[in-house]
């Protein structure tokens, strides 16, 4: 699954020197470049690298270096054609491609670049001394992707905005691999990679203006993602339900219940707010830095405003009250 570098790396006992090389070659098995760091001699990285079925993942932190694959490297690789897709969170990045192509990305930008084009990548760290930069890294077999490969090369080493829409969607969700991959049993990773290729495929999709040629489950599949995101990121509101997600994506109320419907779950939209709304509540309980928050105020936060209905639904959920869950998570079950 994920490949433990990051202690390796951070060894007290291995060389700054065989730190470089040990990262450079983890970096390689996918990204195959020349990679250079002007801090050799004192580097210091982190590293996680793990597969998603056949979408690799990469998050790492480290200090300024050069990735550079050149014409020699594109002609003499073996590899199947793939796209890199990187999502820089701390630092900033100077892209060139070719003779006249350069540009400049800032945290939350996204590039895609592909193994059959030379590039050449300088990642720098932002403050002074040993500063790091950061970003997460997707590896894509290019024959994955539903989208057609002469559309995409339009899109190749430019800088492009995760602000809003599903570039927005899709950074969130690389964010978190970036956090959780390490956590994931095999089955739950191959069906996240099915995920991955969705969203980035309707991301390129909306960049190119060309939603119409990604397949129809495709498209249903990233609708699911979008109210599933939607939906966590508005718990708070009480005004929350199958009617507002539909009208937030320009569907009828009656789809939105089809569409969960047809999930192995079996859910209704309803009882996934109602659910949602809960696990958010039973983790701030659980939160010594929230214990001087009173109960009825993290059930508003959470989108639940009165008290007996909270209490009566996490009872339900959890077996016990939200008053003895905060007890026994802060205290122990004999705590005082």
């Amino acid at each position: 699954m994920s490949t433990g570098a990051g202690s390796a790396l951070e060894d007290g006992g291995t060389s700054a020197k065989d730190r470089f090389e040990y990262w450079r070659d983890v970096l390689a098995k996918t990204r195959e470049c020349e990679t250079t760091s002007a801090h050799v001699d004192s580097f210091e990285a982190e590293l996680r690298r793990s597969e998603l079925g056949s979408v690799t993942m990469l998050w790492s932190s480290f200090q300024s270096a050069r990735f550079r694959r050149d014409e020699r490297m594109v002609r003499r690789s073996d590899r199947p054609p793939m796209y890199y897709l990187t999502l820089l969170t701390s630092g900033t990045q100077v892209l060139r491609r070719g003779r006249d192509q350069r540009d400049r990305l800032r945290p939350g930008d996204l590039v895609l670049m592909d193994n059959t084009t030379p590039h050449d990548v300088r990642i720098f760290g932002t403050g002074p001394g040993d500063a790091r930069a950061e970003g997460v890294g997707l590896d894509i077999p290019q024959s994955l992707l539903p989208v057609p490969g002469h559309l995409v090369d339009d899109l190749l080493g430019r800088r492009l905005s995760a602000e809003e829409g599903p570039g927005a969607l899709l950074a969130e969700f690389m964010r978190g691999l970036g956090r959780q991959a390490d956590t994931l049993r095999p089955a739950a990773a191959n069906r996240l990679g099915s995920v991955t290729v969705d969203m980035v495929a309707a991301w390129l999709a909306q960049e190119l203006d060309a939603e119409t040629v990604l397949p129809q489950d495709t498209r249903r599949r990233l609708l699911m993602e979008n109210v599933r995101a939607f939906i966590r990121r508005n718990l708070h509101d009480p005004g929350l339900s199958p009617s507002t997600v539909a009208a937030a994506h320009h569907i009828s109320v009656s789809y939105l219940h089809r569409l969960f419907a047809q999930e192995k779950q079996g859910e209704t939209v309803a009882a996934v707010i109602r659910a949602q709304r809960l696990k958010k509540a039973h983790r701030e309980l659980a939160d010594p830095v929230l214990r001087a928050v009173p109960v009825h105020v993290l059930a508003a936060r959470c989108g639940i405003p009165r008290p007996t209905e909270f209490s009566r639904a996490f009872k339900s959920a959890y077996g016990i009250s939200p008053r003895e869950h905060r007890h026994r998570a802060l205290c122990g079950p004999g705590g005082e």
